[in-house]
């Protein structure tokens, strides 16, 4: 575990008799000041591991990849219930509370304060500063990209100037009385522009993978750019993130054909807990060019228990997919499931930050938007041929070369690699804009223990974005709530 320390420990809580965005209780007695200071609160490990709150728990519910057992999923939590049904309001009471944005606000404090004093602290020379202040400039520009994905409405150029945006936290200031939403607009924007600094200076390879670094950075906004419907300008970043990631020698792909075969590095296959994987071990870094990771297994404030894949993402896979490995048809408590339903039990860490897969996938994609078919059929591939035998990777022919087949395929590939970790969720806003998508919708089964099912449909487009939590609301009587 790498040093770290925490100068300043921040209670952030919001209470309704207050009109502050952040009310925050310094705790300790030593304030940071030099430039080490600044260093060891960047390894604050609340940065990059969501050990029992946070991560990507809300948008794990919410994508339509999954379905649910009932008489695994009902009455552990009325939030994880709503957050399925895709219900007008999820965060009915002051103690019920959004977990990425509690964490997301309670992070916001050091990483202003970094941002803004670092280049004044004592010791360090002056690139040592410039490149903590341009990881925490990156970091906040990632936090933020996530509560836009919460908490407003797909990006749509024509209207982005006047839908409401998030809340910009930029500054360590417990007397800031609200922050104002802002538009849409605003809020890519001052995404854009931290990212866009904080590559000037990052380094391509930084000691820990924990920690930004340019490649991370640029690959980030390259996602920025294509959630936003503008491919062309995301594939330079994301096509000099992955000669980067090349040219350092890592991080480097998993290859499921020899880590699954006898005598891989993933057996033995635990009947509980599934294969020896990454989503097992939140230390490990393999695939991660920006490591972050969350707790999506039991015994967390919203587990995955009860969920199983939708039969229509299990009709994706091909029978020779190993990463089909990664799932059980039995159920959490180890009995069989009678309908031979899969359940996820391979990943107990998810990663969210930005792993090497999705680089791919994301560079992939804008090749494929942009026109260039082939290679984007290299890129997907490549990753491609790290899941499964070679002979099953080929894309088909037909889809090879047809360009909305393709994206098509792609975003087919993402729900394949990333199934029931969050990140459905987040194509499913910007994809219900998107016109080769027109007319898609969204639905949820459950699967109820006397053998029905119950269907539950998104509806669009105010679903997509969720309401603020009641304590938010309350801390800030004059915010918009989204409807």
């Amino acid at each position: 575990m790498k040093k770290s320390i925490l100068y300043i420990i921040i209670l952030i809580t919001f209470i309704s008799c207050k009109k502050s965005w952040l009310e925050i209780v310094p705790m300790g007695q030593r304030v940071a000041s030099n430039m080490n200071d600044y260093e060891l609160l960047m390894n604050d490990p609340g940065l990059y591991l969501y050990a029992s709150s946070g991560g990507w728990q809300e948008p794990m519910f919410m994508g339509d990849e999954i379905a649910a057992e009932g008489t695994f999923f009902l009455n552990r939590s009325f939030i994880k219930e709503r957050l399925f049904q895709w219900a007008d309001t999820i965060y009915l009471t002051t103690n019920e509370t959004g977990p990425a944005i509690t964490v997301h606000n309670s992070q916001m404090y050091n990483l202003n304060k970094v941002i803004l004093e670092v280049m004044e602290a004592d010791g360090g020379t002056l690139q040592q500063k410039s490149i903590i202040r341009a990881e925490a400039l990156a970091t906040r520009a990632w936090s933020h990209f996530n509560m836009v994905n919460y908490y407003c409405r797909p990006y749509i150029a024509s209207t982005a100037g006047t839908d409401p945006g998030f809340p910009m936290i930029d500054k360590a200031d417990i007397n800031t009385p609200a922050y104002p939403r802002g538009t849409l607009q605003q809020s890519y924007d001052f995404i854009i522009n931290d990212l866009k600094e904080a590559i000037k200076t990052l380094p391509i390879k930084r000691a820990i993978a924990t920690r930004m670094s340019k490649p991370a950075a640029e690959g980030l906004l390259g996602k920025v750019y294509l959630f936003m419907g503008k491919p062309a300008e995301a594939l330079p970043y994301l096509q000099s993130a992955l000669n980067q990631v090349a040219a350092s020698g890592s991080p480097l792909l998993y290859n499921f054909n020899e880590t699954l075969a006898p005598g891989g590095a993933f057996l033995p296959i635990d009947p509980m807990n599934g294969p020896r994987s990454p989503g097992q071990n939140p230390s490990d870094i393999q695939e991660a060019v920006l490591s972050k990771v969350w707790n999506c297994g039991p015994y967390t404030q919203l587990s995955n228990s009860g969920l199983v894949l939708a039969p229509q993402a299990v009709a994706l896979y091909g029978a020779n997919d190993l990463r089909l490995k990664l799932y059980t048809s039995r159920n959490p408590d180890n009995t069989p499931n009678a309908a031979g339903r899969l359940r996820k039990y391979g990943v107990q860490y998810a990663r969210f930050g930005l792993q090497l897969p999705e680089l791919y996938l994301l560079s992939a994609e804008c090749k494929a938007r942009n026109g260039d078919l082939t290679g984007a059929v290299a890129d997907v591939e490549t990753l491609r041929r790290n899941r499964m035998p070679v002979a099953d990777a080929t894309v088909p022919a037909a889809t090879a070369t047809n360009q909305t087949a393709l994206v098509k395929f792609i975003i087919d590939e993402r729900i394949r690699e990333f199934a029931m970790e969050g990140y459905r969720w987040f194509d499913m806003r910007r994809l219900s804009v998107d016109p080769l998508f027109t007319g898609i919708g969204f639905k949820h089964s459950l699967y109820n223990a006397n053998g029905s099912t119950t269907e539950y449909t998104l509806s669009l487009p105010n679903r997509l974005v969720l309401k603020f939590p009641r304590n938010i609301m309350d801390a800030n009587p004059d915010m918009a709530n989204n409807p």
